[in-house]
């Protein structure tokens, strides 16, 4: 089985149907560029404040000032951000604090020294903080999924009505994949080639879909089953080109499984007991092609 990869075409109409309204309200600036501009200008501000102590102060001390600028920065979790400050205060450093003064010349070897400290410690602080922002952000996604699983399977485990467990799931499916929209069939789906399988990957066809790079394919099915019967479908219209990862379409194939016992249920009061008998209207799940 192969795997498709990003065609030319599809990736233009994913950034022209992506490309936001000229109507939408954007924010002025963004973060990002507040960050970026505190990363430029602080080193300098910071260096050009020092200059009347810059006799009585050890270049050491003062290169201390810059580092808690390049620190203060890092902390935000941008890596371009830290890089960006490390490089300004070294080049502050040399410019504003060592002899010859406001000239990028330097003349003594321990000052060399400590603007490529500067720069070093600056980079490996930026990486570091980086790093530990993915990391809170992965631990963020992780328990928006499972609370996302968690409140469709405590409408199945209550015994709630199946309308009401397929109609929440299908609005924690539209937040967990990036949905446009998502709705609930009961019949077959033709003409719909792409399909969710119970491993978390998307199938076209015989080609196995790169979720994390192209998004979802148009009009996917999202299989709902029990007890090794078909009992419906969710059809899933993505967002065109946003990203979606195997940890999430996990999460969506655990959460139709859990539609799949409340509608399984809703003919057999004793549940999963009699699962693997025919769901009046279902059929037996198919094989992957």
């Amino acid at each position: 089985m192969g795997t498709v990869t990003r065609p030319e075409k599809w990736h233009q109409q994913s950034s022209v149907a992506t490309r936001p309204s000229a109507t939408a309200r954007q924010p002025v600036v963004s973060a990002d560029t507040w960050i970026m501009l505190a990363a430029i200008a602080a080193p300098i501000v910071t260096a050009a404040a020092l200059i009347p102590w810059r006799s009585q102060l050890d270049t050491a001390d003062n290169a201390l000032f810059l580092v808690v600028i390049i620190v203060a920065v890092a902390s935000t979790g941008r890596r371009m951000a830290a890089a960006t400050a490390a490089l300004v205060s070294a080049l502050s450093f040399d410019f504003f604090l060592t002899r010859p003064y406001q000239s990028f010349r330097i003349t003594r070897h321990s000052d060399l020294i400590t603007e490529i400290l500067l720069l070093v410690v600056g980079l490996a602080v930026g990486e570091l903080a980086a790093r530990g922002r993915h990391h809170r952000d992965a631990a963020w996604q992780s328990r928006h999924q499972m609370a996302l699983l968690h409140s469709v399977t405590e409408l199945a485990a209550t015994g709630k009505d199946p309308q009401v467990v397929v109609a929440a799931a299908a609005s924690e499916l539209i937040d967990l994949l990036f949905l446009r929209d998502c709705r609930f069939t009961a019949h077959g789906t033709e003409g719909v080639a792409a399909r969710v399988t119970p491993d978390g990957h998307v199938t076209v066809g015989k080609e196995t879909w790169s979720t994390d790079d192209l998004g979802l394919p148009r009009n996917v099915d999202l299989p709902v089953r029990s007890g090794g019967w078909l009992l419906g479908h969710f059809l899933l219209t993505p967002t065109p080109g946003r990203p979606v990862s195997h940890d999430r379409l996990l999460v969506a194939v655990a959460i139709a499984d859990q539609v799949g016992v409340a509608l399984a249920a809703e003919d057999s009061p004793s549940g999963l007991a009699s699962a693997g008998a025919p769901h009046p209207g279902s059929s037996p799940e198919q094989p992957e092609p």
